[in-house]
């Protein structure tokens, strides 16, 4: 699944590549509000351009359902692209995507054009990998380039089904780096290896620790996740998140750590408040929390502890923070975890998600190796599944 072509084992001279992207970005009366994953996808654009290639660009952008809607159209998005490349991306406005306007533009397009096609998701066949929209898509193009690792996990028409009607399918650059960080770390890390799992809730998390305690000399447990663990070592957790039907799966997984001999870590004391606010009472709960208080992040002890697990780490995976890291009173532990990954000699790679808007937030992105750009997509990744989008790029 991991060795796939990329945009340097291939000759786009005088061809014709339609490129997806992820150009998801929050938008605001129009204007882009976070451009970081336009500034990702830069590399790969270039890359065609100077190799004399006709650039064809698509994403989706927010959930229009099949509806064209003015809001979510990507025009905001050609503009500023224009601006970062330093030419012109022509949008090519069509209702249809590929429509009159887009095939008209397409037509006239030289060596080193850029075009960027309207939302996909404008059409309800996208999000159902329908054959008409994917044959559609690939008659643009002579060779069709993935570089939206955000979009991997789903089997989409502008990433899978077109694949299946261009004789040329590989991945971008950011694809390829995620493809690497992820793979490598997952499959071949340098140990040991860390794996840090945070969040709220066991349930969404059940593949990827049975995958990770297969791999892992270390596994970490913060988040809300962590009182269902709590609770399956008899402790009273309160009011704190739980879920009572992973109760016993959370005592399994601790034995199956122990059996395996990799060290699992969970919260020994706790900062918990009386309501889920930022103003509420809050104390730090050592041994168990009162019934009528919540635990909202661990507490100082258990974050020095995990402080010091990472520090002899070699590659560490992190996903999902501590705690209600949003607000400032439950941050802490968050804050703790992030600020000893930045001080270490590792390879640290962030999943996308939550965890990578903390590390971004708190000020300590520059100092990762790799953040993921898709959350889910990094999520399946770590839980050892094959991604549609990465699967259907050709292989090496």
């Amino acid at each position: 699944m991991l060795n796939k072509k990329s945009v340097d084992d291939i000759n786009v001279k005088g061809k014709r590549v339609l490129v997806r992207c992820d150009f998801n970005v929050p938008l605001q009366d129009g204007k882009i509000t976070d451009e970081n994953r336009l500034v990702a996808a830069l590399p790969t654009i270039k890359k065609l351009i100077a190799d004399g290639g006709k650039v064809i660009l698509c994403s989706h952008l927010g959930k229009p359902k099949g509806e064209p809607k003015p809001e979510l159209s990507l025009a905001p998005v050609a503009k500023r692209l224009s601006e970062l490349l330093g030419q012109e991306v022509k949008f090519a406005a069509d209702p249809e995507v590929v429509g009159a306007n887009a095939k008209a533009a397409v037509e006239a397009m030289n060596d080193g054009d850029v075009i960027l096609l309207e939302n996909t998701r404008y059409r309800a066949e996208e999000t159902k990998n329908g054959e008409a929209f994917s044959k559609e898509l690939a008659s643009l193009c002579d060779v069709f380039v993935n570089d939206a690792f955000g979009t991997a996990h789903r089997a989409h028409c502008s990433n899978v089904g077109v694949t299946q009607y261009v004789d040329t399918a590989v991945v971008g650059y950011l694809m390829q780096k995620e493809i690497d960080f992820l793979g490598n770390a997952v499959n071949n890390p340098v140990r040991p290896f860390v794996a840090i799992l945070g969040g709220s809730k066991v349930s969404s998390k059940i593949s990827v620790i049975e995958n990770l305690l297969d791999k892992v000399d270390t596994l970490i447990i913060g988040g809300g996740m962590a009182f269902t663990f709590l609770a399956a070592k008899g402790e009273e957790i309160g009011k704190s998140l739980y879920e009572e039907d992973y109760k016993q799966y959370a005592a399994d997984m601790m034995k199956k750590a122990e059996e395996k001999g990799v060290k699992l870590l969970i919260p020994v004391d706790s900062v918990a408040a009386d309501a889920f606010s930022n103003d509420a009472d809050i104390k730090v709960c050592e041994g168990g929390i009162p019934a009528d208080y919540m635990g909202l992040d661990i507490g100082p002890k258990t974050a020095e502890i995990y402080a010091n697990a990472v520090k002899e780490a070699k590659t560490v995976v992190w996903n999902g923070p501590m705690g209600c890291f949003e607000m400032s009173n439950f941050a802490a532990g968050t804050v703790a975890v992030a600020k000893a990954l930045a001080e270490i000699d590792a390879t640290t790679i962030i999943g996308g998600g939550d965890s990578a808007a903390a590390v971004n937030i708190l000020g300590f992105g520059d100092k990762m190796t790799h953040i993921s750009t898709g959350g889910g997509a990094s999520l399946e990744f770590l839980e050892g599944k094959e991604l549609p989008g990465v699967a259907a790029a050709n292989d090496k």
